[in-house]
């Protein structure tokens, strides 16, 4: 993701920067000048970057308007909740859990939609509101309806709604069931992230349907996709559409286990076989790169240990606790020392992953989609007919 700050403070300059970047296109400029950005942005908001997670120091309405200002129309996600709502003062949080996101990414999934008129919409993830008011303005209010699981978050967005005289139906619950009263829908789509798409959600889009949904993995990276649904809602294919970063669904978090779970009190390397490597660690770390890996190499997940010098251990660990690994890595060298444990061989399911990804030309996103059915989650290279094979 690509964008700029833009000098001119306010709506019509943003406008511009997302109609030359692609972004809004003309059937959605008439929502962005009637449900104007501010309106869904608190008064205490963290500004963030545009090609990356970074957040910058707190920025307050009251205190300084015009730095509030220029932040609500620049084009950047604003982070509005740390820490499911635990965090106290204007520091940074530890993880942040709702936002207002980045106006690229909010018009370019809108697009990925192809909403046509009487359409109706669930929105799964109402953060402020300003997606629904978006998808109100064009639908109607009475088409559109967003869940929110978090209830704080659910009242703030009904408020800004209303401001807005926008009345799309806001309901508070979890977003893996979607709202079955309102159903059948003719779009979802979600505003976090995914590891998993819910069957209720197959279950309840029309057929041909379109479902938008980031989707990533376990071990990293994220791709916007955007799958039709069959006729008897019970499986769904379709192509990734762009790079995405966005807060993971609630339920679909994955609690890490401890590091000392691994090595188990023993002295590193402990019963590691040695070996090594001329695929460089840093190689694996790219977004896509770790969206590829995460497909083939399910249930695992890594951490890197930096040091003074730029050298780094990377680790691999497995989600039951039974398979370890590190690959060392170091500017000057070639070859680079592996350390591997348990019964998955971690880094050979790595580098075998890349390999499959490189030997093919290193495809990006766009050759790759998604069929998701009663047999489980299946991402391909150019059709479903050639899944990614585990572990490459």
């Amino acid at each position: 993701m690509t964008s700029e700050t833009h000098q001119e403070a306010g709506p019509q300059g943003l406008a511009s920067a997302l109609v030359a970047g692609g972004a809004l296109s003309p059937d959605w400029l008439p929502s962005f000048e009637a449900v104007p950005r501010e309106l869904f942005v608190p008064d205490r908001i963290w500004p963030g970057i545009a090609d990356g997670t970074r957040q910058n120091p707190v920025v307050y309405r009251s205190q300084d308007p015009e730095a509030w200002r220029r932040a609500v129309y620049s084009d950047i996600p604003l982070t509005t909740q740390w820490d499911d709502g635990d965090h106290a003062g204007d520091g940074l949080g530890t993880t942040p859990t709702s936002s207002n996101s980045m106006p690229t990414m909010v018009f370019s999934m809108l697009q990925d939609l192809g909403v046509r008129p009487g359409n109706r919409v669930l929105e799964v993830g109402a953060g402020t509101g300003w997606n629904a008011g978006l998808l109100a303005h064009r639908l109607g209010g009475p088409n559109v309806v967003t869940v929110e699981f978090d209830p704080d978050v659910a009242r703030g967005a009904r408020a800004n709604l209303a401001r807005a005289g926008l009345a799309p139906t806001v309901v508070e619950g979890d977003g893996r069931q979607g709202w079955s009263e309102g159903a059948p829908y003719d779009r979802i789509i979600a505003t976090c992230s995914l590891l998993e798409i819910p069957s209720a959600w197959l279950a309840q889009t029309a057929p041909g349907g379109i479902i938008v949904a980031p989707f990533g993995t376990e071990y990293g990276g994220e791709q916007i996709v955007r799958l039709t649904v069959n006729d008897d809602g019970t499986s769904a294919s379709g192509r990734f559409t762009r790079s995405s970063a966005f807060m993971r669904l609630r339920q679909q978090r994955t609690d890490r286990p401890p590091f000392e779970d691994y090595l188990r009190g023993r002295e590193w390397p402990a019963d590691g076989v040695r070996s090594t490597t001329a695929l460089a660690p840093p190689d694996t770390g790219g977004w896509f790169e770790q969206f590829l890996i995460g497909v083939a190499v399910p249930g695992a997940f890594w951490r890197a240990e930096r040091y003074d010098d730029g050298a780094y251990t990377l680790w691999l660990y497995s989600r039951d606790t039974r398979s370890w690994a590190s690959a060392d890595y170091e500017h000057s060298r070639t070859e680079y020392e592996v350390y591997q444990s348990g019964p998955r061989n971690l880094w050979d399911e790595v580098e075998a992953a890349w390999h499959w990804w490189n030997d093919r030309g290193r495809p990006g996103f766009a050759r790759f989609g998604l069929t998701v059915g009663p047999e489980g989650h299946t991402v391909w290279l150019d059709s479903p007919e050639n899944p990614v094979p585990l572990g490459g």
